[in-house]
């Protein structure tokens, strides 16, 4: 027992792997059921001993980032957590400047509409706006995130990224790809040149049966991408004679946003970092 004591208290003098574990343990409870989960789940999800993560989830109920059912002894994610997250999406006020952008065009359009930029290897949802039509998104509600390449929002922001950039994505995640079945290098790479070319990502890969899909990418006023306006509708609803209008009214609208993005603003600037050997997928 002593010995265990003593690994933990030597892997806790170090930062980063406190930290890792730490953000280890609050992704397991945002993965969690909303009743939330006991020490011995989070522990197993973690890899962390019972004895680690209770000490790990006791400083987060401490600091007000997770809290603890008193009755049923279950974590889950605290209040304090959502606003701190609140607070960051709005740091570059990116969210608060395209919020009308998207709500005229699910008025215009009457379909669902998100916001997303990336983050790191994936593209995560920051806003929706959803239309009448019940749709299944790759992301999910906000804050859903999906490998950059799967799905059109997810497409566009990939397409235009720097070429070194770019290729390093393609590198780490067409692993990752391959999952879902009709993706591989090539594909990928020939969805790119035509995103790339055509300025949007509309081309439907029929993962999501029945859902169907466009999106443009968002530059800041150097030109450099920053996120993605997507719609999502169903495959009825997008047909060849809609499709052009639906791509004007998305190109519109972000060329007008981007004029307004400060490039310069430090909240934007996420430059690529190398991936973690250790967390590379296995070619």
């Amino acid at each position: 027992m002593s010995s265990n004591n003593d690994d933990d208290a030597a892997a806790a003098a170090l930062p980063v792997n406190g930290i890792q574990r730490t953000f280890a343990v609050l992704r397991a409870l945002a993965d969690a059921p909303a009743q939330g989960m006991r020490v011995t789940q989070v522990a197993k999800s973690v890899g962390l001993t019972q004895g680690t993560t209770h000490r790990l989830l006791q400083s987060l109920v401490t600091e007000g980032v997770a809290e603890q059912d008193e009755r049923s002894k279950l974590y889950r994610l605290g209040m304090d957590l959502f606003s701190l997250a609140a607070r960051a999406g709005n740091a570059s006020d990116l969210r608060s400047l395209c919020r009308p952008a998207l709500l005229r065009l699910c008025g215009s359009l009457g379909d669902t509409m998100f916001l997303l930029v990336r983050s790191r290897f994936d593209a995560v949802c920051v806003d929706r706006v959803d239309g009448p039509f019940p749709i299944r998104a790759f992301t999910g509600d906000i804050g859903g995130r999906v490998a950059l390449g799967v799905g059109q929002g997810a497409l566009a922001i990939l397409a235009f990224l720097p070429e070194d950039e770019r290729e390093e994505v393609i590198r780490y995640n067409v692993p990752r790809l391959r999952e879902f079945g009709v993706y591989d290098e090539v594909y990928l790479r020939t969805e790119i040149e035509r995103v790339r070319e055509t300025g949007y990502a509309a081309r439907q890969a029929g993962l999501l049966d029945g859902m169907a899909g466009l999106a443009v990418p968002l530059f800041d006023s150097s030109g450099g991408i920053v996120a993605a306006l997507s719609v999502g509708t169903l495959t009825s609803r997008l047909t060849e004679e809609r499709l052009p209008t639906v791509v004007q009214m998305l190109k519109r609208e972000a060329q007008s946003i981007s004029r307004r993005i400060n490039p310069f603003d430090p909240a934007l600037r996420r430059p690529m970092q190398s991936s973690n050997p250790a967390l590379e997928p296995k070619s």
